[in-house]
């Protein structure tokens, strides 16, 4: 099974696809997750905005090179889980999904855990701006071709409504 989890940065797909692979391997089923963030191109290659490197544009992406892991991945695992922001940006691997979530949080909580994350030390408001326009442009639900369910990640997840589609 090739499960797909979508979402705006911070609204919890990662702790999600670890809630996920958790459970599949307590059941016995060989399980990996793939983060799209692990695909980003080195920072030279990425566009950049205002002079700092956009991370939230889908050209940061190395789409094929993580299409070409998760199709091998496929054959030998259960379950592979791919989570990130452009997880149904492209039409190749969103053809292969059997599964697909997305994580819906509000615009004010995202702007309350991106202000917070601190990671990357300070993030201009208008960069935290842009991250959720690119979100509504490249990452949102329009762009999932294929049935999905839509969890909220506001407070905890509803795992049991994520289970009973999963299963």
């Amino acid at each position: 099974m090739l499960i797909g989890i979508g979402g705006v940065s911070r609204s919890g797909k990662s702790t999600l696809a670890n809630l996920l692979v958790t459970y599949f391997r307590k059941n016995g089923k060989k399980a990996i997750i793939f983060h799209q963030d692990d695909f980003v191109f080195p920072e030279t290659e990425i566009p950049k905005v205002r002079d700092k490197t956009d991370w939230e544009s889908p050209s940061s992406i190395d789409h094929d090179l993580l299409f070409e892991l998760v199709e091998e991945f496929n054959t030998r695992f259960e379950v592979v889980i791919v989570d990130g922001l452009f997880a149904f940006y492209d039409e190749n691997l969103n053809d292969l999904y059997d599964k697909r979530l997305f994580v819906k949080i509000s615009k004010r909580s995202f702007f309350i855990r991106k202000v917070a994350d601190n990671r990357w030390g300070y993030i201009p408001t208008w960069f935290v701006d842009h991250i959720w326009k690119s979100f509504l442009k490249y990452g949102n639900d329009k762009n999932i071709k294929g049935d999905y369910i839509t969890v909220s990640g506001e407070d905890e997840f509803d795992m049991e409504k994520v289970r009973k589609y999963v299963d």
